[in-house]
């Protein structure tokens, strides 16, 4: 089932996320079960939400390869949700709709 996990990253700045996208956005673009990334700024740091076809696929990307690559004292605060539903214009070809399994 699609998720959109959500994680709250106290302590990261935007300029540590771009060190770490620089790294991490090559290795997400052909990850099993990626769909979507997006990033902004809070007051405590950044928020990162990303769509996943799978919890499991989630998870074992951030393990290989967001958990490394943290700096030290930055522990994000990730929270799945499994979805309905996800549609896009401008996704991926077959994936304009990913309905729950």
């Amino acid at each position: 089932m699609a998720i959109m996990m959500t994680s709250e990253a106290a302590g990261l700045t935007p300029d540590l996320y771009k060190n770490i996208a620089a790294v991490i956005e090559p290795r997400m673009q052909v990850a099993p079960g990626f769909i979507l990334h997006t990033a902004h700024a809070t007051p405590d740091g950044m928020r990162i939400v990303e769509f996943w076809e799978s919890k499991a696929e989630s998870d074992r990307f951030f393990a290989q390869h967001i958990r490394p690559n943290l700096p030290p004292g930055i522990h994000p605060k990730r929270k799945i949700q499994e979805l309905e539903g996800m549609y896009g214009s401008r996704l991926n070809g077959e994936l304009g709709l990913v309905a729950g399994s």
